[in-house]
């Protein structure tokens, strides 16, 4: 494979990885130094198979396919191939091929995934490689779709073919690692003039990805990256008047694509915690830092002080960005709920939030089916629940232990963020003993379990919703009695059946 001959003199190192939790079987990954190990591991899900990877080798695969197709008519004579620009891209981790063109699969849409990131160099972004890059790609995979359009499914050459293949899609592009772009040119992911270097982005993308098309080009926004508007109207003029199949653009979902390029946050994602899983400071919160003139000692002097040096990204940053970009690219992954959202940002920064040393709340004493509760409560300054506690003073001490434990672990939850209304739908109406008539508290009536009691009572205190009393289960008396194993109908023993004792 000619391709492999490009990774000559690229220092390398050999891992051993699975990609199966349950299967303890190991794979031997060869891949240049500088890579993570998770990186290795992406490398062993998309190839195949149980033998030893190589990425040199792996990568020729592709990478010589696209390099023996013919050139699109009305290319420039003596252009050069782009396998070893592909290489290039590929090691500086600037661009990947997706899983269906890693692994040729015919029935896929092939396509390649951009870092964003890696074209910010030391004076800014630069603009002139991303587009470079962009058509590099949109020429590789147009040469692709034009040498294997008749080994697609449902379009063998016993068929006849459209005779126009201007409106097939040859491929997609996709924009990932948005926000550590962001930071590393010192712009806010939660700000105007993040979200229009965001669009101005995504549009250049989309315009070179039509450029030649009947499509309609969208136009470049005005943005904090300079020269980007005019040097993407050069692009577009060198290609007008071409006949050109289009390609897709969006923006990734997590895959092994974008861990093969290192990204640390895939797609459009806002990075909500400034520490990797190791501990140290992410690449984007340096960066950050730096255009905001400190040092990480710094940073932790002024955290230690009690002030914050980076402002985390609301919840609903996410939103307004996926907002900003709507109807710029074909496609946008599916942005998690409000409510969601606010809760895993607060649980994956690992954010405690602390209760006030003078604490508001209130203290219930009930009793449910004979059986004594006591509730007690604790409010953050805002008035919202941040600490329960359940005792029942009379029973079991496993019972009593649990209770309270219970207690605790929900308190911790909602400390870290965790909706009220989750642990409302989970336990009212639960159904276990004791359950029966409440007395203590006038509002509730009846109560399923002591559980069913106190979260009912803690929806209408903090909620503000009242939940009806669960319907009692009772006996009915006009039910038939249970069958019996033989006919006592009549009132009389059966003749013949008689009890014996048996020494």
């Amino acid at each position: 494979m000619t391709a492999r001959l490009h990774w000559t003199g690229v220092r390398m190192r050999t891992l051993r990885v699975t990609t199966d939790p349950d299967d303890s079987t190991l794979r031997a990954v060869t891949l240049p130094a500088a890579w993570e190990d998770d990186a290795a591991q992406a490398l062993a899900q998309l190839t195949p198979g149980v033998g030893p990877v190589r990425l040199s080798s792996e990568a020729a695969r592709w990478i010589d396919t696209i390099d023996t197709c013919p050139p699109l008519p009305g290319s420039p004579s003596g252009m050069p191939s782009p396998g070893r620009s592909l290489s290039c891209l590929l090691l500086m981790r600037q661009l990947a091929p997706n899983a269906a063109l890693w692994q040729r699969q015919p029935d896929g849409t092939p396509g390649f995934v951009i870092r964003l990131s890696s074209f910010v160099q030391e004076d800014g972004f630069a603009p002139e490689h991303y587009i470079a890059c962009l058509k590099l790609a949109c020429d590789s995979l147009r040469r692709l779709h034009a040498a294997t359009r008749i080994e697609r499914t449902g379009e063998l050459p016993l068929f006849d073919l459209p005779p126009d293949p201007a409106h097939e899609p040859a491929g997609i592009l996709l924009l990932t690692d948005l926000d550590a772009c962001l930071a590393a040119m010192g712009l806010d992911y939660d700000s105007n003039d993040g979200r229009n270097a965001a669009r101005a982005l995504a549009a250049t993308a989309t315009a070179i990805a039509r450029a030649g098309t009947d499509l309609p080009i969208p136009a470049i926004p005005a943005s904090p990256l300079p020269d980007m508007r005019d040097l993407t109207l050069s692009a577009l003029t060198a290609l007008d008047g071409q006949k050109l199949c289009p390609l897709e653009t969006g923006f990734s979902s997590p895959g092994p694509s974008d861990a093969l390029l290192g990204v640390e946050a895939c797609g459009l994602a806002p990075v909500f915690s400034p520490l990797r899983e190791d501990g140290h400071l992410r690449a984007s919160t340096t960066a950050r830092l730096a255009h905001r003139g400190l040092t990480p000692e710094s940073a932790l002097a002024m955290a230690l002080s009690g002030e914050f040096p980076l402002s985390p990204p609301r919840p609903e940053a996410h939103m307004l960005m996926h907002r900003a970009l709507e109807g710029l690219v074909d496609f946008l992954p599916e942005v998690p709920e409000p409510e969601m959202a606010n809760m895993l940002a607060r649980l994956e920064r690992g954010v405690r939030r602390p209760l006030p040393m003078r604490q508001t709340g209130f203290t219930q004493r009930t009793a449910v089916g004979g059986h004594s509760l006591f509730m007690r409560t604790s409010e953050f300054e805002d008035g919202t629940l941040g600490e329960l506690s359940l005792v029942p003073t009379r029973e079991s001490p496993m019972a009593r232990g649990l209770m309270e434990c219970l207690g605790q672990a929900v308190s911790i939850g909602l400390q870290f963020g965790a909706p009220l209304e989750a642990f409302v739908e989970r336990f009212a109406y639960t159904r276990f003993g004791p359950a029966g008539t409440v007395e203590g508290d006038p509002k509730a009536a009846y109560a399923s379990s002591m559980l069913d009691y106190a979260f009912r009572t803690l929806s209408d205190a903090y909620l503000g919703e009242h939940m009806p009393d669960a319907p009692r289960i009772e006996p009915d008396a006009d039910d038939p009695a249970p069958m019996l194993p033989f006919d006592q109908s009549s009132g009389e023993p059966p003749r013949g059946r008689r009890l014996r004792l048996v020494s």
